[in-house]
């Protein structure tokens, strides 16, 4: 029996700090698929904050990108909340997984046009273009594990699973949030970059470079391990 790491304590911490949401649920007689549909919908109205703020917004107002990295974690604990209430209730099913896991493909690419569609409003070019990077490599790491399974292969190996993809970006956007409000707007300017070479945003952007990098990076990872099975 392998240890748990550090990973696997936060995810049974954070599905223990939820049972009793879960056991109200329970009583209220609510579905799976219900609670997977509301966390769709709440990742659409977070996709909304950000093209609100790119219309709306100007550029250093940090406001919507908060409330964006809020919107995101809420609706990434329904994503929690399905799978426990199915358990619960013992009313798991193959459509369930399979509509959960659709939904999950449609809110990751919602919550990345939200993304890039910000920034290349308020001109963040390059910034828009790791996010798009960072979404290919989202999809393909699931994607890679959707075809793996269909050929009976287990494929959950990996750095940068969904959990830690929309963890990375809520956090990212909340701090981004409240260290602007409470500093400022500040940049650190190099003469010869045409761009800052650190600013607020900054806090936000440079995750979702990670991002672009390690997605595609894990799903190199699946790609090898199913090399390796096959």
């Amino acid at each position: 029996m392998r240890n748990k790491s550090n990973w696997d304590v936060v995810k049974s911490s954070a599905y223990k700090a939820l049972n009793p949401p879960v056991t109200l649920l329970q009583k209220t007689g609510v579905t799976p698929n219900v609670i997977t549909t509301i966390g769709f919908i709440i990742t659409i109205v977070s996709a909304i904050i950000l093209i609100v703020g790119a219309e709306e917004g100007s550029r250093g107002d940090f406001r919507f990108i908060f409330w964006f990295g809020f919107t995101t974690l809420f609706a990434g604990m329904f994503d929690m909340l399905d799978g426990q209430l199915a358990r619960r209730t013992n009313t798991s099913s193959k459509f369930g997984a399979f509509y959960d896991s659709v939904l999950d493909r449609y809110s990751e690419m919602v919550m990345f046009l939200g993304i890039c569609y910000y920034l290349v409003a308020h001109d963040f070019f390059l910034s828009s273009l790791f996010a798009f990077i960072a979404m290919i490599g989202s999809i393909m790491v699931s994607y890679i594990r959707a075809r793996a399974e269909g050929l009976n292969i287990e494929c959950k190996v990996g750095l940068m699973q969904r959990p830690e993809r929309i963890l990375t970006i809520g956090f990212s956007a909340i701090v981004y949030g409240i260290v602007s409000y409470f500093a400022g707007d500040f940049k650190l300017e190099v003469s010869w970059l045409p761009f800052p070479l650190f600013e607020n945003i900054s806090i936000f952007t440079i995750p979702v470079f990670i991002l672009s990098i390690l997605t595609n990076y894990t799903a190199y990872q699946r790609l090898r391990h199913c090399y390796n099975q096959m």
